[in-house]
């Protein structure tokens, strides 16, 4: 009709382009961990209101109630909020939500019980201490941080929510200590020397805010009393989660620097397996953990769990270790007895192998997936031509062409730059170690091929990895490569190994013949040729040889009456000379 206005079909074509977009933007937010966290964070509220609230249970006073459950409401909104900018996989994943909202309500259960029961406010500063180094241990300093406030916001509230924010400077102080002074766990003083260095900020902090307070009786004794209990709870705190440190590992699946480096000594059972069934992919885990943790180094990234995944992503190959060429040791490879889809499964079946073991040995959760994303999605080139070869050459109508699909590994592509990095590695060590001739020039080349193959192939899709961290992380690699590859200076032999070796002669007529003679280099070279000959064997060879009897020398012709002298020319002999 007149008043229907045409569009075009690329205008109609856009828009259903922009509404099917806008319907999977709504249906990955609503996705069912989405609702299950925001459920999650809900609960949250309603058990924090009840800690809050507790005193109140008594005298019901609703009109208190109230302000108290919009701020209770606000601040877990900016908290979850934080959480989705900065820690996604958080609320991707309930476990990880329940974990955090389950030691935040612990926490703040101790705090409001140790102020009722106690009187005591510094258990308000031991649990903020407490939470920070949970966060700094699960996550990394700058979640731990934000955290951290949200948490202190939390507890402040829950101690006494008319006091000053005194006690909120004091939680502060030793929370952001923690955060930024534990970077890492790798020996087992480092918690107490957080714990100490955090107590001593706590004592400063508590003293200076009391000092300055008003409506308060200038004392020492209470001042001094007061810092003392904050800086106590803070130094226990410490040697508490130093106990408590493997089960903190176990319900956020992680695994500290101390834990990694347990795993990395040798004595390990799968590492002993490994390196006395498949020495070969022993060696090469070893080389490939020295590369990543050198790449992860240069970008900022955990090199210890590089280096301890690496020596872990492998181990599948301990269950068929003579079909991979590593562990061949110069015997005939057993895929020439095998067609390239078996073979196939043979290589692509270590991945599954590998996890299967790393589960009987109860591998952390963070070390496998190293194994799963080593190879990522990637194609078994060799024998997918391999299949096309033979493909072609048969030409069976019965039989289909080969496809890539089939002749690729199951993933998952890795999802973090540790797990890039390591599949990177493996991959430049392997095709560098195939060179004939590996030098700088070819080795940088080769790494930059391999990883620009990665990334035209999408394995590096699902980890948040630049082009310019990419580029440090093949300079890093190449360095480490060539410096393995290094060429040496023959050394130069001595006066004794550059003699020719020469046997004892055997004693002739019961007489030893001197070893020690020297010989011109004629007569070196008539006795080699004399023992070249081959000598006649006795008729009986029971008996040794006789002696052979010296060559008769030619007659001597008799002289002419003229008393002429006899020619000794070749070839004439006793001819007369006029």
């Amino acid at each position: 009709m007149w008043f229907v206005k045409k569009t075009s079909p690329r205008r109609s074509q856009v828009r259903k382009k922009k509404a099917s977009e806008r319907l999977s933007q709504i249906s990955q937010f609503a996705s069912t961990d989405r609702l299950i966290s925001i459920l999650l964070t809900a609960i949250f509220v309603v058990f924090f209101l009840f800690i809050i609230s507790f005193e109140l249970t008594r005298p019901v006073n609703y009109s208190d109630m109230a302000p108290r459950t919009v701020i209770a409401i606000l601040i877990s909104l900016g908290a979850a909020f934080y959480i989705h900018h900065y820690q996604k996989q958080i609320i991707k994943n309930p476990t990880r939500t329940l974990a955090l909202a389950g030691m935040f309500l612990l926490l703040l259960a101790a705090t409001k019980f140790g102020v009722l029961f106690a009187n005591q406010t510094s258990w308000a500063t031991g649990t903020a201490v407490t939470a920070a180094i949970i966060l700094t241990i699960a996550y990394d300093q700058r979640f731990a941080i934000g955290m951290s406030i949200f948490y202190c916001l939390f507890a402040h509230f829950a101690a006494s929510p008319s006091s000053n924010i005194n006690l909120f400077l004091t939680m502060a102080a030793g929370a952001f200590t923690c955060c930024l002074a534990l970077k890492e766990i790798r020996t087992r003083m480092k918690l107490l020397e957080v714990s100490i260095l955090a107590a001593a900020i706590v004592f400063i902090m508590a003293a200076s805010l009391d000092f300055f307070a008003e409506n308060r009786p200038f004392k020492l004794s209470h001042i001094f009393s007061n810092a003392g209990n904050h800086a106590g709870v803070t130094l226990i705190v410490g040697v508490l989660i130093q106990g408590l440190l493997p089960l903190i590992e176990k319900i956020f699946r992680i695994a500290t620097s101390m834990t990694l480096l347990d795993y990395s000594d040798a004595s390990q059972p799968l590492l002993k397996r490994l390196a006395m069934e498949a020495p070969g992919t022993f060696s090469h885990s070893l080389m490939v953990g020295t590369i990543a943790e050198a790449a992860a180094e240069t970008i900022g990234c955990n090199g210890l769990l590089c280096r301890v995944g690496a020596y872990y992503h492998d181990i599948g190959k301990i269950n068929k270790p003579s079909y991979f060429t590593e562990n061949e040791m110069g015997f005939t490879s057993r895929h020439k007895e095998l067609s390239p889809a078996m073979s196939q499964l043979v290589i692509v079946g270590h991945v599954k192998d590998g996890i299967e073991m790393a589960r009987e040995y109860n591998l952390p959760v963070v070390l496998r997936q190293f194994i799963e994303t080593h190879h990522g999605t990637t194609l078994v080139e060799y024998f997918y031509n391999e299949a096309k070869k033979k493909y072609e050459t048969t030409e069976s109508e019965d039989s289909a062409a080969p496809s890539e699909g089939e002749f690729r590994y199951a993933g998952p592509k890795p999802r973090t730059k540790e797990a890039a990095i390591v599949m990177l590695s493996d991959v430049a060590e392997g095709t560098v170690r195939s060179l004939n001739e590996a030098t700088a020039t070819r080795i940088e080349a080769t790494v930059h091929n391999m990883a620009m193959k990665r990334l035209q192939d999408g394995q590096f899709d699902e980890c948040d990895i630049s082009l310019r961290e990419l580029s440090l992380i093949e300079t890093s690699i190449a360095k480490s490569l060539a410096s393995h590859y290094h060429g040496r200076v023959a050394y130069p032999k001595s006066a004794s190994e550059l003699k020719p070796y020469r046997p004892a002669k055997e004693p002739q007529n019961g007489k030893s013949v001197n070893n020690h003679k020297t010989e011109s280099p004629e007569e070196t070279q008539e006795e080699s040729q004399q023992q070249t000959q081959p000598a006649d064997e006795p008729e009986d060879k029971d008996q040794t040889p006789e002696q052979p009897e010296p060559p008769e020398l030619p007659e001597q012709p008799e002289q002419e009456t003229n008393g002429s002298t006899p020619s000794t020319s070749s070839g004439q002999a006793g001819s007369p000379q006029s």
